[in-house]
Parts: C-alpha cells; sequence; structure tokens
C-alpha cells in the first residue's frame, strides 16, 4: 500500500487516472468514521460521490485468527470491523446489486489507494425525509421487505466482484463480547462512575454469555450492520426492493436476523415508536413463516439490549475519549430503547443489574 504525505495529491492522481480530473468536486458532511466523501459534479453527466478512505485504522480481523490472536491486534479486529477497507465496500457493493438491491455501482476503485468512486444515489435519505414531513410508514415498509428478502438469501463465505473479495465473518462470541466489554470500561469514564467491581463484572458476564451464544449460533443471515435511518436513501422511482438505497456496509458480517432490526428500530439519531417497532417487527415474521415468532421476539429484545449497551459505550468513548461532546444528544434515546428491551420478563436479571450499578442520574 502506497502511503503519502499528499493525501490531496494521491487523490487528484486518482481521479485523473480515471477520466475524472476536471470534475467539481463537493465535500460532503461526515460521520465519526475515518471516511471522506466528495460529490463529483460533471457538466452535463451524472454526478458521483467520490469516497476517500485513508489507510489510518488499525488491521481488520483475518479470517483465521484466533480470539487471543484478535485481542492482541485490536479492536477491528476483535468486533470483525473492515477497518474502512475499501474492498470490502467494493465486493459487498457488488454482492448486494447481484440479489437486486440497491447498493452504489463501482466506477472506479483503487483499494490499495483507499480511494473509490461510486454511483451518486442522491441525498433523499430516510432521516432527512422524515425530518422534512413525509409519512415514515412506507419507508420503514420498504426497508422491513429488504431485510425479510436479503434474509432468505444464502450469502457466500467470501464476496468477489471487480478484483476485490471480502470473507464474510460471522459476528460471533469474541464480536458480541466486545461491544459489552467496551461498555463496561467507558461508561464509568463519561459518567463519572467508580469502575464497576469484579464481582459486577463477573455478573455481567454471566448474564450475557448465553445470550451471546443464541447470537452466534443464529448468525446465518447477511447483515448490513449498520442499517438504520441515516444510512438508508428513498429511490421512488425504481421497484420493490430496490426502492431502498443501502450505504455503509462495508462492515458487513453473517449474523442473527434480528441484529440489523436493533440498528434499524433502535436508531440512536432518532425515534421510533413502540408502535412503529412492533409494526415491522410483525411485517418482517408474516414474511418469514420459517422462524419461530416467540424464539426470534425474545432475540430481538435481548440482542436489542446488548446492542444498546453497545451503542452508549461508542458514544461514551466519542465523548469521553475523542472530546466529541455533540454525542451526548444521542445518549438518552439509546437508554430509552434499552430500557424497553429490558421491560421483557425474561430480562429481568439485566434489568436488575443496571439498577444496581447505574443509577438513573448515571443514564445521561
Amino acid at each position: 500500500m502506497r502511503l503519502s504525505s499528499d493525501r490531496e495529491g494521491q487523490k487528484a492522481e486518482f481521479l485523473a487516472r480515471h477520466g475524472l480530473a476536471d470534475a467539481e468536486r463537493v465535500p460532503l458532511a461526515g460521520d465519526a468514521s475515518t471516511r471522506r466523501y466528495e460529490r463529483l459534479k460533471r457538466p452535463g453527466k451524472a454526478s458521483l460521490i467520490f469516497m476517500d478512505q485513508p489507510p489510518v485504522e488499525s488491521a481488520p480481523c483475518p479470517p483465521e485468527a484466533t480470539p487471543d490472536q484478535r485481542r492482541l491486534a485490536g479492536y477491528n479486529a476483535m468486533a470483525r470491523l473492515a477497518a474502512g477497507r475499501v474492498d470490502a465496500f467494493v465486493a459487498t457493493a457488488e454482492w448486494l446489486r447481484g440479489q437486486g438491491f440497491s447498493a452504489p455501482e463501482i466506477v472506479a476503485h483503487e483499494a490499495g489507494e483507499g480511494l473509490a468512486v461510486l454511483e451518486d444515489l442522491g441525498d433523499d435519505l430516510y432521516a432527512r425525509l422524515i425530518e422534512g414531513g413525509t409519512d415514515e410508514a412506507p419507508l420503514y415498509e420498504a426497508a422491513v421487505d429488504v431485510l425479510a428478502q436479503l434474509h432468505r438469501a444464502s450469502p457466500p463465505p467470501v464476496l468477489v466482484a471487480q478484483g476485490a473479495s471480502w470473507p464474510l465473518l460471522t459476528y460471533d462470541d469474541l464480536a458480541l463480547r466486545t461491544g459489552g466489554e467496551m461498555f463496561l470500561e467507558w461508561w464509568p469514564k463519561y459518567a463519572g462512575l467508580p469502575p464497576f467491581s469484579e464481582d459486577a463484572v463477573a455478573e455481567w458476564e454471566d448474564l450475557w454469555a448465553p445470550i451471546r451464544a443464541r447470537g452466534e449460533a443464529e448468525a446465518r443471515v447477511f447483515c448490513h450492520r449498520d442499517y438504520h435511518a441515516e444510512n438508508l436513501l428513498w429511490l421512488p422511482l425504481r421497484k420493490d426492493v430496490a426502492r431502498v438505497g443501502l450505504l455503509d456496509f462495508q462492515d458487513a458480517v453473517r449474523a442473527h436476523p434480528a441484529w440489523d432490526f436493533s440498528m434499524l428500530l433502535h436508531d440512536a439519531r432518532r425515534d421510533v415508536s413502540a408502535e412503529r417497532e412492533t409494526a415491522a417487527l410483525e411485517r418482517y415474521l408474516a414474511q418469514r413463516d420459517d422462524l419461530d415468532r416467540e424464539t426470534f421476539l425474545a432475540d430481538y429484545r435481548a440482542l436489542g439490549a446488548l446492542n444498546s449497551a453497545r451503542i452508549l459505550f461508542i458514544f461514551a468513548r466519542q465523548v469521553a475519549g475523542y472530546g466529541r461532546p455533540r454525542y451526548e444528544a444521542f445518549m438518552p434515546r439509546t437508554w430509552r430503547y434499552l430500557n424497553r428491551c429490558l421491560q421483557a420478563p425474561e430480562l429481568k436479571p439485566i434489568k436488575a443489574w443496571f439498577d444496581r450499578h447505574v443509577p438513573a442520574e448515571a443514564r445521561r
């Protein structure tokens, strides 16, 4: 991989190699990742999206790595994240497109440089449309239909396209465990609590271990992993599941089908009502008569609680570790989702753990 101190020069050379030197470059808003995007405007032609993913993250997880090796390698390997790799995005996008979903077409890419040019799917993010008054019901219904169709597919162990290949790894016990462990580490730092005691940590592990085991045992479907209203676009001129544009899927794994539902319905950046949650789950189950209803819903609540704790750790680290206070705005909502999950009778022991160790004033 060629590393350059002149990233702008490297990007300009890439665009020139692919016939885009004269395109107007307009920066787009970023997120908490290390990626940056620009819109490429060309007179008389469709605009494109320029992805810049500099190689600055720790390495992704080698498929053959043991849990101990993954712990030594760092967070990306533990959590089975793609470390922003462009080849992960390219291979995943092309597989999704081959299944009839609206991932961006890859116009050009050089994975070693961390650069790619993509089809521009527009600006009609679910989140922005709903903020502007669009009825959310048909949007969520279409998003559910995408997951129902996606979960009927049998994803291969390795995604291959345009000279890129990427393993579709299982969201396994260690990956599921990592988010919980990081909550234990980071929430006290953020909320000003003393570190959790050894007994509290041991009890946490005992409570979550069987839930993680269920999550790994049923990890059978393609999981987008970041499936929420900021990463879904409405494309009403397309048909059926292609009406939903998909973004930021490079961290995809093979996971329990409930995981992406937690991302969609426990959306940290917008309120999803209990009524909308119920309607979405019922619509999905009506299309999945191969699933046991009560088992799926119990797993959804349990994994949803674990996912909410994981998201709280991410926000706590953004604030306490990286000095980004804007993420505090998302925390109360995420606590509400976690509390909603913990109302399930079978999760009463986990609710009791939080009640004992994270007092109400520390849930902010």
